[in-house]
């Protein structure tokens, strides 16, 4: 069997997981422990984010003519990808939070929503909330003025009916 039959299907795999991806996010994992890294595998897992080690060179086959094209140049050395289709910034923000804590494991960049970042602009991403988060701070500030309405209304009755008693 010839090299690239064998290569072949883990590109294939690649390509399955970017298929439907919202983000790509490539990290340099050197220097975790195993505890560290299990740790932040099944904090990832947890968000829904694939995480993998794959060689470089089968990555820049599987992303050549996608929208993540522009990681190759960021292909060096020992890296893992985590992958979203669900929740674009989940990558950045739990890979930045652990890099606060771990600083071993270091971000070099990804790619959200077809558009590249560099590590400056993927640790700006990750301060994004997801979007359940801003959801419910949106639907909180819509419901707060009818909240406070209807308070004003309660009272006024309150008192309207105190007002006929005496």
């Amino acid at each position: 069997m010839a090299k690239i039959e064998l290569k072949q299907p883990i590109i294939e795999e690649i390509k399955n997981y970017l298929q439907d991806a919202q983000s790509v996010v490539v990290v340099d994992y050197r220097g975790l422990t195993v505890e560290q890294d299990t740790r932040l595998r099944k904090e990832l897992r947890e968000a829904g984010v694939v995480y993998k080690v794959y060689k470089n060179t089968m990555v820049r086959f599987a992303i050549e003519g996608t929208e993540f094209e522009s990681l190759k140049d960021d292909l060096k050395g020992p890296n893992a990808i985590a992958i979203s289709t669900t929740d674009a910034t989940a990558p950045a923000r739990i890979l930045a939070k652990f890099a606060k804590e771990v600083e071993a494991l270091e971000i070099k960049s990804g790619v959200v929503e077809g558009t590249y970042y560099d590590q400056a602009g993927i640790k700006a991403i990750s301060s994004i909330p997801s979007r359940d988060e801003l959801l419910a701070k949106f639907l909180g500030s819509i419901q707060s003025p009818i909240a406070n309405f209807a308070r004003v209304l309660n009272q006024i009755a309150e008192q309207q009916g105190g007002a006929a008693e005496a």
